[in-house]
């Protein structure tokens, strides 16, 4: 059976998806397999980038790193569901991160 790739999944099908993936890294975590944890925590992170509308993202704008307190990171373009840009205070190294990593700067205040 070929899987559905996530661009083809409904919004019920990704968040079952995401759910099968938390669950099977929470397992992995809890038998120390950290390689096999850091896999399924980064397909759910990709599920959840189709989630999210990417216009909702901004070129140009600063966002912060979800579940990186502290680091900024500005977007300079966007290439599919990844934002392409740099991290603030740190080498200037252009990198690409899944829309679901980034959380808006006015959503905390």
């Amino acid at each position: 059976m070929s899987e559905k790739k996530y661009g083809d999944m409904t919004v019920p099908e990704l968040r079952t998806e995401i759910a099968n993936l938390k669950e099977k890294s929470r397992k992995a975590e809890q038998l120390g397999i950290v390689n096999e944890y850091a896999v399924y925590e980064r397909k759910a992170l990709m599920a959840q980038a189709f989630l999210i509308d990417p216009a909702t993202i901004k070129p140009g704008e600063m966002y912060r790193i979800i579940g990186d307190p502290g680091v900024f990171f500005q977007v300079e373009y966007l290439k599919g569901r990844f934002a392409w840009g740099y991290r603030l205070g740190g080498e200037k190294y252009e990198e690409a991160l899944p829309i679901s990593m980034l959380e808006s700067l006015e959503e905390r205040k």
